[in-house]
């Protein structure tokens, strides 16, 4: 076997979401032969590759078609895709930015948003958690950070906010800013300033991605974020209830918008139905079912995922340990799905659509 046999075999095997050969798309590197020892390492577009298993047992596979006796080893490295076109600016070294929207309150936005960012850092991925909800900060409590502080650090000759690490990722809230007794009671110029101040004096170094949980609605603090940096896209969350897809409507037709123009990665429905744990078997659908899809089909935007109304996410949220690091399995298993669409079609998006830009807002 020679190296150009071992490519040659390899061009066989599909990376899956992206469409081309692993050898078109220059995924194998460090190829090493001896006799029938085979090594190789593929490059990933995430750590937090959700087909890794697939693509492994695929170029195994191929090798062994080539040379029955061979004994495969696959290596696995990653450089997470991609478009940011100012990486002189603004977070230079953050490579995805996602922000969490909804239409309305309590749908459980600050929740999905925590648990993508802990199951994206659990699968290998550096990741920020940006809370952007000025009025109603939710992190520092569901992170069990509360009355905690950042401190400051020089950063060449300025001095920045390191933002709190908790379970493996960044963090930075106004609730560890202010006193949580105290009501941020400011002007939206105020708050808008906030954000940028979030985005420009914290140091969140090189990440994978961050995430930001946005406030409810469609306001000043989202026209701020995205007239600051260029969104890799927006993941909307909504209920399976009218009323809150009918504000899910709005948060889509916002990022929509030509002046705008976020893509939509997709959306995902929470509380989508409740199974008591006695009944493991037994689905009720609470708030109706499968409004989210519907909403999904409608705009033809993907339906990332449908993550139970379960006891243990809310107290795992009140309690300050979110369920990405509880031992409740049927719970994790809804946000890991979710985690790992949200990664596949921001993959998808890097590889096909042309740099991202910072929104003109007409005011």
């Amino acid at each position: 076997m020679t190296n150009e046999d071992i490519l040659k075999a390899l061009s066989n095997v599909q990376e899956p979401d992206l469409g081309k050969d692993i050898v078109t798309l220059n995924m194998v590197k460090d190829i090493t032969i001896e006799g029938n020892y085979v090594s190789f390492t593929v490059v990933l577009t995430t750590p937090a590759c959700p087909l890794k298993d697939l693509i492994k047992n695929n170029c195994i596979k191929a090798i062994k078609n080539l040379n029955k006796d061979a004994v495969v080893n696959v290596k696995f490295i990653s450089n997470t895709t991609t478009k940011r076109s100012d990486s002189g600016s603004m977070l230079p070294k953050v490579k995805n930015i996602i922000a969490v929207v909804s239409g309305k309150g309590g749908v459980g936005k600050s929740t999905v948003a925590a648990n993508l960012a802990l199951a994206l850092s659990q699968s290998g991925a550096k990741v920020g958690l940006m809370d952007a909800d000025i009025y109603g900060p939710s992190v520092p409590i569901m992170f069990g950070v509360r009355g905690e502080r950042p401190m400051m650090i020089e950063i060449g000759e300025k001095g920045m906010i390191a933002p709190l690490e908790r379970y493996g990722i960044k963090l930075i809230s106004i609730g560890l800013l202010v006193d949580e007794k105290n009501a941020v009671v400011w002007r939206g110029p105020m708050a808008s300033s906030a954000i940028r101040q979030f985005v420009t004096d914290v140091y969140w170094d090189e990440l994978d991605y961050l995430i930001i949980d946005m406030p409810p609605g469609t306001g000043d603090i989202h026209l701020t974020l995205v007239q600051t940096v260029p969104v890799t896209g927006a993941v909307i969350v909504t209920t399976p209830q009218d009323v809150a897809l009918a504000d899910a409507k709005k948060a889509i037709a916002m990022f929509g918008q030509s002046q705008i123009n976020v893509p939509i990665i997709g959306l995902v429905e929470n509380m989508s139905y409740f199974t008591p744990a006695e009944l493991p078997d037994h689905k009720y659908y609470i708030f109706g079912k499968e409004g989210g899809k519907r909403l999904a089909d409608e705009y033809d935007i993907p339906l990332l995922g449908q993550i139970p109304l379960v006891q243990s996410i809310r107290e795992g949220g009140d309690e300050g340990v979110p369920v990405m690091i509880s031992d409740d399995e049927v719970s994790k298993k809804a946000f890991i799905e979710f985690a790992a669409h949200v990664v596949r079609s921001i993959s998808m998006r890097n590889a096909n659509i042309e740099q991202e830009k910072v929104a003109s807002v007409i005011s």
